[in-house]
């Protein structure tokens, strides 16, 4: 390995550990749950299976390939097939973060608003920050298929002209991606507030109108 490359992975390792241990300060995750991951090169950085986001160790983070083959770190988290494909299907995902988020798997035992928008577009902050977020149907933690379902979701919502950055696995919670840390983790955030609110709420308040909306999408360029 380059030194260059060295150093992004290094780089990245740290990245993943700090975002896990404010993850973890603040609730968003607990005990082994959720996994996060990094684009490096063509390979990439992903938590080990089972691990503790809250007490991440740089050097035990798993290294993977462009082949997908490790070759660095413990074993790589077995949501490691999403994870890449999801880096395949939208070239700007440079950071993928899942969690089991309590509201917003709360939200799945619930009911979601739909299938399609699994909360409705409640704030400005959320149609801006967010978007549109899909429901992917239950199957088991690391369930190879779950890919083709994430991934089919976000080729259709990308030729709609609405693409996504983020998902919603029922009974498991988010998915999140973007181009670096803080970008996902916006969403995320956006993400569990706004299913708090809408439960807290007792998912009785109305989306915000559809002038309101429009507005967004001329003066924000909200993806809605």
């Amino acid at each position: 390995m380059t030194q260059p490359m060295s150093s992004a992975v290094d780089e990245a390792r740290d990245e993943i550990v700090r975002v896990g241990t404010s993850l973890f300060a603040r609730g968003y995750v607990h005990a082994s749950a959720g996994n996060i991951s990094a684009r490096v090169g063509d390979g990439h950085l992903i938590t080990p299976t089972d691990a503790a986001l809250g007490f991440l160790e740089p050097r035990r983070l798993g290294l993977v390939d462009a082949r997908g083959e490790q070759v660095a770190g413990d074993r790589a988290s077995k949501t490691l097939t999403l994870h890449r494909r999801i880096y395949a299907a939208d070239p700007t995902a440079r950071f993928v973060v899942h969690t089991h988020s309590t509201h917003l798997v709360a939200l799945t035992l619930a009911g979601v608003w739909s299938r399609d928008d699994v909360l409705p577009p409640l704030t400005p902050y959320y149609v801006m920050k967010v978007g549109h977020v899909p429901l992917i149907p239950y199957h088991r933690p690391g369930d190879p298929r779950v890919a083709d379902l994430v991934t089919a979701r976000i080729a259709d919502r990308a030729a709609s002209g609405t693409p996504i950055k983020a998902v919603l696995l029922d009974r498991l919670g988010p998915v999140v991606w973007g181009p670096d840390a803080a970008t996902a983790l916006a969403v995320l955030e956006e993400l569990e507030e706004t299913a708090r609110l809408w439960l807290l709420t007792d998912r009785r308040p109305e989306p915000l109108p559809a002038h309101a909306i429009d507005e967004l999408r001329t003066t924000f360029g909200a993806a809605w």
